[in-house]
């Protein structure tokens, strides 16, 4: 699995941007081969941070240059400047039924 993070830190309001990118988003992320799933929290402040994990890097590069060309696009009048990105390989995995593993 593959997970990139994308941090914004100067958010108007965070809950309105995760209101109006998600029907966005969420049919990008749809249609993207490798897809698995997606978050968006608030951290408080006018930080938003959003969540994706793909099944690897390619899928996940893909889908994000698009999510990143509607956020441009779409939601350009809330300012959200350029985000801080984290990505790569997910290294543990642990899921409610008990079973874990790594990549």
């Amino acid at each position: 699995m593959y997970m990139v993070i994308r941090k914004y830190t100067k958010v108007r309001s965070v809950a309105d941007a995760a209101r109006r990118a998600k029907s966005g988003v969420g049919e990008i992320l749809r249609q993207s081969p490798g897809f698995r799933s997606y978050y968006v929290l608030d951290a408080g402040g006018g930080v938003g941070i959003a969540v994706m994990i793909f099944d690897d890097r390619e899928s996940a590069n893909a889908a994000n240059a698009k999510i990143l060309a509607f956020v441009q696009a779409s939601l350009h009048d809330l300012d959200l400047g350029d985000p801080e990105i984290a990505a790569g390989e997910v290294l543990v995995n642990i899921e409610p039924n008990g079973s874990s593993g790594t990549e």
